[in-house]
């Protein structure tokens, strides 16, 4: 296996039969826009969907790939699906630089429409493949507390709920990989 260095992970395309994690670009903005602009998708992180304008501004500085003061690697990922190219959802993975071992904080969002087919749990699942095989060690997930089909999906791809929580929702992690 080869791994790179954490420092220079940038997104790739992974996929399965069914979905595609794609790279996040620009030109995804107008199609995450509508897809994103659901009150229900913030039942449990509170706030509004974003405007277009916001939304675009979010999505350049999350294609950067790092945060402002250059500590945290960002990879942002939309998830289509396969067979028409439709935009289901996003991904996204945060990795601290200066962390040893090295470790990915996930999120994962599918739109409400396409809610209940095991989408979700398929994306995750393909982010946290990709990631284990970049040498990223450990897997996090914040999730509130009341968020079953989180709880279940960060499950499915090996997450266990530990006794920390941060910002009321609470932390799983995977078991350290060899």
């Amino acid at each position: 296996m080869v791994s790179e260095p954490a420092g220079e992970l940038t997104a790739r395309r992974v996929a399965s039969a069914r979905l595609a994690l794609d790279p996040l670009r620009l030109e995804d903005a107008d199609e995450l826009a509508v897809l994103l602009d659901d009150l229900s998708l913030h039942r449990f992180i509170g706030g509004n969907p974003a405007t277009p304008e916001e939304l675009r501004a979010r999505l350049e500085r999350q294609l950067r790939g790092r945060s402002p003061d250059g500590k945290d690697v960002w990879l942002n990922w939309v998830v289509r699906e396969r067979r028409t190219g439709q935009i289901v959802g996003t991904t996204q993975a945060t990795i601290r630089l200066e962390q040893t071992p090295r470790i990915a904080a996930l999120a994962w969002v599918v739109g409400s429409a396409h809610q209940g087919q095991g989408m979700a749990t398929e994306a995750a699942g393909l982010m946290a493949s990709w990631l284990r095989r970049q040498g990223i060690v450990r897997l996090r997930a914040h999730i509130h507390p009341r968020h079953n089909s989180s709880m279940a999906i960060a499950a499915a791809i090996g997450l266990k709920p530990t006794n920390t929580t941060v910002c009321g929702e609470r932390r799983w992690e995977s078991e350290p990989t060899a």
